[in-house]
């Protein structure tokens, strides 16, 4: 199976950033963007890169271009987004989500989820998580081993669901969150500002196949000063 390397490109960093900033009402329909100079400045890009986010947020359905007048956001319910599922946003809303690979590692699954999917071993994988570049969040998801035999750092983008969709043909459908407090985990890097051992606000997640597999678990413990946990009704 092909694999998919590295971040995302610069375009779809901006799309998805202006995704976000939609979906958290930072942009609201029938506004109208600055132009696009301006833009490209705001965002520390050049003009071609941001017309190619926009292109691409127009496909998505979220922008109206309209000739000698500007551009215009129109609002969705369900905003599309590579991120759709990662709740976590700045605590004005919104904000990139982007990921440093800290481990993969494949090994035996620890008992506390050891029941969860059919194989014995599965992918440890730990991760920082950054909101717009400031430090938000430490993850360890375990992938169940039967989806691969291997997995390295270089092979994982900044969507592991995009990963999973490319790399392995695995469609994550459905996800449970659990929502407590927990502690900061001894292995989390220094970037990571709470103190290992110190008490923080944790998720706990499961996330099944179209199918109805169970296919990966995961916990992330995040920092509320930084980031809050967002789910929309719509």
């Amino acid at each position: 199976m092909r694999q998919v390397r590295g971040s995302l490109p610069v375009y779809l960093q901006l799309t998805e950033t202006l995704v976000r900033d939609i979906a958290a009402g930072r942009l609201v329909d029938g506004e109208k963007l600055k132009p696009e100079r301006d833009m490209a400045v705001d965002m520390g890009t050049s003009i071609g890169t941001l017309r190619k986010a926009l292109a691409e947020l127009q496909n998505r359905g979220l922008l109206e271009r309209i000739q000698g007048s500007g551009n215009y956001i129109r609002a969705a319910s369900d905003p599309k987004s590579l991120y759709a599922m990662f709740r976590l946003e700045r605590i004005a809303g919104g904000g990139l989500p982007t990921a440093e690979v800290l481990e993969v590692q494949r090994c035996e699954k620890p008992e506390e989820i050891a029941a969860l999917g059919p194989s014995s071993v599965g992918h440890r994988i730990r991760r920082l998580r950054r909101l717009s570049g400031e430090v938000a969040a430490v993850e360890e998801i375990w992938l169940d081993g039967r989806f691969a035999d291997v997995i390295t750092r270089e092979d994982l983008s900044e969507s592991l669901y995009l990963f999973y969709r490319t790399r392995l043909g695995l469609f994550i459908e459905k996800a449970e969150d659990q929502i407590d407090l927990s502690i900061v985990p001894s292995w989390k890097p220094e970037a990571f500002a709470p103190a290992a051992g110190a008490p923080i606000c944790h998720i706990f997640r499961k996330s099944w196949t179209a199918e109805g597999e169970l296919a990966e678990v995961s916990r992330t413990w995040y920092d509320h000063r930084v980031a809050r946990y967002v789910s929309r009704i719509r």
